[in-house]
């Protein structure tokens, strides 16, 4: 078969990536994008003193790179720029075609590596284009992942919530209580005194207001720790973790009565109300079960509402027989 050259324009349109050398290991030609990677066109350097090829002994000749069934190159200033390879035998020297492997996506993004930048048969830019394709939809699935989360702990925490208030509802406090189950804590009832006046002569959006300013008070007087509950209309649940005496309980159900109590302006109007409150220990009963606590707590509100209201009273064996 007759032999035929390709000069170095056709080289270049071939393999952007090839680099030709010469028996001594010279560089005869450079594909365009060897030129801009490097910065400059190589013709004339010494192929080795531009390149590591690893694995190879300290002074490698022309002769071991087209013995070797593949190569591992690394630009000498710019080690971090791999390459994979192959070199056969030319007339002259040596042919060295050259890749970036494994390494193409890094190297598309760190040198700004176009379609041009590659032979037209070369499948690296289809390969780029399903991985950028890829790398959008994973994008999007994570961010699709993100908004079902953020719109599953937004459920979560509407099926939790008072919509009125804010406040936790019934579901939260069943959840506290069995996770406060076996500890010591206290649990109150607290009913708004006079509520049904405000709503009768004021109408309910007064109402809606006192009911959204008495949850904001208790807030403000609870604990970090403590769970607030609107039970439904204008009850109340407190449940109070590591309260453990009356005398505390007490106290804590007294100042909150006092702050209920304080006048609510509303359109150009005030609104009065009071509170009465009946609570009640976990250890103060043989049977500390979350319906059998709720039970105590109001009967004590009861025995708060007869006193003549406006206090808080707690749960006693005593209670058990009204």
């Amino acid at each position: 078969m007759a032999g035929f050259v390709l000069d170095a324009a056709a080289l270049s349109r071939l393999m952007p990536m090839h680099i030709a050398i010469d028996a001594a290991g010279r560089v005869l030609s450079a594909g365009p994008t060897l030129v801009r990677l490097l910065g400059t066109d190589p013709a004339g350097a010494d192929f080795m003193g531009l390149f590591i090829l690893r694995g190879a002994g300290t002074a490698p000749r022309v002769a071991d790179l087209t013995r070797a069934a593949r190569l591992h190159l690394v630009l000498r200033d710019r080690p971090e720029i791999a390459f994979r390879g192959q070199a056969v035998p030319m007339a002259r020297g040596a042919l060295v075609n050259l890749s970036f492997g494994i390494g193409v996506v890094e190297a598309v993004r760190a040198h700004g590596l176009t379609e041009a930048d590659f032979a037209p048969t070369d499948l690296t830019v289809e390969l780029l284009y399903l991985y950028e394709a890829k790398t959008a939809v994973l994008d999007e699935l994570r961010a699709l992942n993100r908004r079902l989360q953020g719109d599953k702990r937004l459920a979560e925490e509407k099926a939790l919530t008072d919509a009125l208030t804010g406040l936790g509802n019934r579901r939260a406090l069943e959840m506290a209580l069995e996770a406060a189950e076996g500890t010591a804590f206290a649990l109150a009832v607290l009913d708004l005194d006079g509520f049904k006046a405000v709503n009768d002569t004021l109408g309910h959006a007064a109402g809606d207001h006192v009911l959204v300013t008495a949850a904001r008070r208790l807030e403000e007087e609870c604990r970090r720790d403590d769970v607030i509950v609107r039970a439904g209309g204008d009850e109340f649940i407190l449940l109070m973790p590591g309260m453990d005496r009356e005398s505390a309980a007490a106290e804590r159900l007294e100042r909150i009565i006092a702050r209920l109590g304080e006048p609510i302006p509303w359109a150009g109007q005030v609104c009065r109300i009071g509170a009465s409150a009946g609570v009640v220990l976990s250890g103060a009963t043989p049977d500390p079960r979350a319906d059998h606590l709720l039970a105590h707590a109001d009967a004590a509100l009861y025995a708060a509402k007869r006193a003549g209201k406006g206090q808080a009273v707690v749960w006693t064996k005593r209670l058990a027989g009204d």
